[in-house]
């Protein structure tokens, strides 16, 4: 005896009550329920700071390798995971520039020797963290200020000037 259901061809017919209300007939589209986002849904959700690590390794971390893809050392694509698109889009900008002027001075790229001073947190709400790190080179002393936010369980860096 064969299943009449697994027969090519065979439609189940609609149940008394009509139409099943989870399936969306072939073309139609669904509707979102009302004060629905998927972007709420998803997009990056916060994270509070009890489920976030220690800050001060990634801002020291992310300092200098920001410092290092502004002299041309380091590629900026090696960020992209730990930064924002504003920001990627801001330290591109800034990388163009900083190529553009060494090319004017005939110079190379080359690594910068720096030493990581004083870091200074702020925690003005649950899961954002802005910083000062100040670094020390042979010429200089910088300003890097970073914005961090928590977003699913990590740290993302959503603003960074070098000053």
């Amino acid at each position: 005896m064969s299943d009449p259901l697994a027969e090519p061809g065979h439609r189940l017919s609609p149940s008394a009550n009509g139409p099943n209300p989870q399936v969306t007939p072939p073309g139609a589209t669904r509707e979102p329920a009302e004060g629905f986002q998927s972007d709420d849904f998803f997009d990056h959700q916060p994270s509070s700071r009890a489920a976030l690590p220690d800050p001060e390794p990634l801002l020291i971390n992310l300092t200098r390798c920001v410092i290092e893809v502004l002299a041309g050392a380091r590629e900026l694509d090696q960020l992209a995971r730990w930064v924002s698109d504003d920001v990627y889009r801001h330290l591109l900008k800034r990388v163009v520039l900083s190529a553009r002027a060494r090319a004017v001075k005939g110079q190379r790229a080359q690594r910068p020797a720096i030493t990581i001073g004083r870091v200074s947190i702020n925690e003005p709400r649950d899961g954002i963290i802005e910083a000062v790190v100040i670094v020390h080179s042979k010429v200089r002393v910088r300003a890097v200020a970073v914005r961090l936010e928590g977003l699913d369980n990590r740290w993302r860096a959503s603003a960074i000037n070098v000053l």
